[in-house]
């Protein structure tokens, strides 16, 4: 996962920095699709997706390097629970304004179902426990506004004991919000202990906020069981316990 919001455009690998290569190569496990997913000047968004392998996609390559957003989120798909790799499976997931990625896994994807509304179910996509997390999302949203809704979406998904990881990151015109839920127990085999950790950077570029497994030294973790909400309005950043 990866997603930042600045005051200015900048490309996804301008915004990360020099060792963007190092997250990119992260694709070498997390292999089965990419997408990055901003918001234009109409408010609307525009998506990007491939189930292919980000190091070695030529459109990976030239999209990170060109195209140029104040806020986008990028994904590295590794397929969980035998799901297929193709478009409809790989993140983001969008609808109007708001996009959503996610890194973790409820199982079995049914026990989502319960939190989706009826119209939503039948709008889905792909086959993913990702897509049905959003859809129910955007079913909380009718009741809340946005991050008091990812709120309530999980935790009504935690009291289910069915998750590994509800990490995730949202993006619309308004917000950039990005949760830290997971259960270290279920950190999939060989991987490190701070697998589903996630770490922020906020300067004067802006806020970028990244899942582990590249250099990022000197950046506060956000703690598990929390969510960093930055109001793209007032530019300010606040946090929410679940």
């Amino acid at each position: 996962l990866m997603g930042y919001v600045s005051n200015a455009e900048h490309t996804v690998s301008e915004m990360a920095g020099s060792n963007f290569a190092q997250f990119s190569a992260l694709s070498a496990k997390h292999g089965d699709g990419w997408g990055i997913a901003s918001i234009d000047n109409s408010n609307q968004t525009h998506l990007i997706v491939e189930p292919s392998r980000a190091k070695d996609s030529e459109k990976f390559a030239e999209i990170t390097k060109s195209l140029k957003s104040d806020g986008a989120l990028l994904h590295l798909r590794w397929a969980t629970l035998g799901l297929g790799i193709n478009e409809g499976n790989t993140h983001p997931f969008s609808y109007k304004d708001i996009s959503f990625i996610h890194n973790g896994s409820v199982k079995p994807v049914e026990a989502l179902e319960p939190f989706v509304d009826e119209d939503y179910l039948n709008s889905r996509e792909g086959k993913t426990d990702s897509e049905l997390y959003f859809l129910a999302l955007l079913t909380q949203y009718r009741k809340d506004d946005l991050p008091e809704a990812l709120l309530q979406t999980i935790r009504n998904i935690v009291k289910t004991g069915k998750h590994s990881s509800l990490n995730c990151m949202v993006l619309s015109n308004d917000y950039f919000i990005v949760a830290a839920e997971y259960d270290n127990s279920k950190i999939p085999a060989g991987e490190p202990d701070d697998y589903y950790k996630l770490s922020y950077r906020f300067d004067d570029e802006g806020l970028l906020i990244a899942s582990s497994g590249w250099d990022q030294e000197g950046w506060p973790e956000l703690p598990n069981h929390s969510i960093a909400v930055f109001n793209r309005h007032t530019q300010e950043l606040g946090f929410l316990q679940i």
